[in-house]
């Protein structure tokens, strides 16, 4: 067991995945929902992310090239622009970036899987975990990774529906905050990203020497 690189991949995705955002992004989910339901949507969304980031660490670039037939490098590109877009937009705007989530309940695991948990940074993290690491061990970071962060979201539903009661405006504060510093670290990864995917097309091209 390559418990170095086990520990190296949970951590990527679970930054990536960012738990701290993702519980401004769930803000409506927050205060629709008491803590027993809202905590059911969570795992739930947590078991749709799961599934879908092990089958792509287990097939790897081998989904786009054979099965969508495109580059991964394309991917690389595309999902960056788009990182990059919403971290700019939640520099400037904040939380009012994000769409909030609507609908029913029992609606909401879906969406809080694959709008956000489920995005280009998190599937691409668990294609490096399946490259990088035998499949049991890439499947272990993985599944590491996404419950550290439905439990620390679990949490901070918790905690927000006890500071709430006591301080609303600590709790806009921390929106507001969180979700502009989080902005910072998915813009720097969108290029990163975009630099990646540039790079690869370059070295399945020949680059000009």
């Amino acid at each position: 067991m390559n418990v170095d690189g086990i520990i190296r991949s949970a951590t990527l995705l679970f930054v990536l995945l960012n738990p701290f955002l993702l519980s401004v992004y769930l803000l409506d989910a927050f205060r629709r929902l008491d803590a027993a339901t809202f905590t059911a949507v969570m795992l739930r969304g947590a078991a749709i992310s799961t599934g879908v980031f092990l089958l792509f660490g287990w097939l790897g670039e081998d989904v786009f090239r054979d099965v969508l037939q495109v580059r991964f490098a394309s991917f690389l590109v595309f999902g960056g622009v788009i990182f990059l877009l919403v971290g700019v937009r939640f520099v400037f705007q904040g939380p009012q970036a994000v769409e909030l989530l609507r609908g029913e309940p029992e609606h909401v695991a879906g969406s809080v899987a694959m709008p956000f948990m489920v995005g280009p940074g998190t599937i691409n993290a668990s294609i490096l975990a399946g490259y990088r690491l035998p499949f049991p061990d890439a499947a272990l970071a993985i599944v590491s990774a996404v419950l550290a962060t439905a439990v620390i979201v679990i949490a901070l539903k918790r905690v927000y529906d006890w500071v709430k009661e006591r301080n609303e405006r600590l709790v806009s504060r921390y929106v507001d905050l969180c979700g502009r510093i989080s902005a910072l670290i998915i813009g720097t990864f969108a290029v990163e990203m975009i630099f990646l995917g540039v790079e690869q097309w370059l070295q399945s091209n020949g680059s000009p020497t």
